[in-house]
């Protein structure tokens, strides 16, 4: 179900997914932080299938500001390569443009929308991000520890790089439980990458998986894309069920 959320600078759109056999009680709130391709029925099914193990998933449209989920929707066929191509040209300008002091604000506001829902549980919450949405669910978790006690980043690029505002650098304010699970062979993470963010998780002595899925390309969550790996997907669900189950409803 979509919803509108005031946002930083306007009026965010954002996707609702709730437990399809509800027993009326309110369950824990998780943030589902798209990747750069943008909310459409791959992220629908994806918010579902995680909101029917018990949750209710927020998956915000990060890009409101270039437009709504609608006019950002993808217009090619993203299961071949060429087509994923072009549709990632289009995308980047638009990831790009999202630097940390714009999706910081925003990041306030997504936590105060799911805390708002009347079916969302207080309590803490957790957060599950996919690409360059890895790194939002992050600076979700570095910027509110109060209130998250789970992250997962799954085909994640840029995570830990050597500018000043990476997002591992944030990790020692953050009191989460964290599973990553990184794309073999990643330019955009690639092993010195891995390593330096496992660091940064073992220096702030956080509870944490950090493991590479060997053969799984990035973006291969994605079954409406190239990049799609089951196998590799599958692994993803399993340990963000386990994170998720374990945090919130331990």
């Amino acid at each position: 179900m979509p919803i509108e959320i005031p946002a930083a600078e306007g009026t965010a759109e954002a996707l609702v997914a709730r437990p399809s056999n509800t027993t009326g009680r309110p369950v824990p709130g998780v943030i589902l932080y798209m990747d750069a391709f943008g909310l459409r029925p791959r992220i629908q099914e994806m918010a579902q299938r995680i909101a029917d193990w018990g949750y209710v998933v927020l998956a915000p449209n990060v890009f409101y500001r270039d437009g709504s989920i609608a006019e950002l929707a993808p217009a090619m066929d993203m299961s071949t390569q060429e087509g994923r191509e072009t549709a990632g040209k289009a995308a980047f300008p638009r990831v790009r443009r999202l630097t940390p002091d714009k999706a910081l604000p925003d990041i306030d506001a997504w936590v105060s929308a799911l805390a708002g829902l009347d079916d969302v549980a207080p309590g803490p919450i957790g957060t599950t991000g996919y690409c360059m949405g890895a790194r939002l669910a992050v600076r979700t978790a570095t910027s509110h520890p109060e209130v998250v006690a789970a992250c997962g980043g799954f085909h994640g690029g840029g995570l830990a790089t050597d500018e000043p505002d990476s997002p591992h650098l944030g990790l020692e304010n953050a009191r989460a439980r964290f599973v990553f699970g990184h794309a073999d062979n990643d330019r955009s993470m690639g092993p010195d990458a891995v390593d330096r963010l496992g660091s940064a998780l073992r220096s702030a002595g956080l509870e944490a998986s950090n493991e590479i899925y060997a053969g799984a390309p990035h973006g291969y969550t994605m079954a409406d894309t190239s990049a799609f790996h089951p196998e590799a997907t599958e692994r993803h669900f399993q340990e963000l069920r386990a994170l998720l189950d374990g945090t919130l409803k331990a």
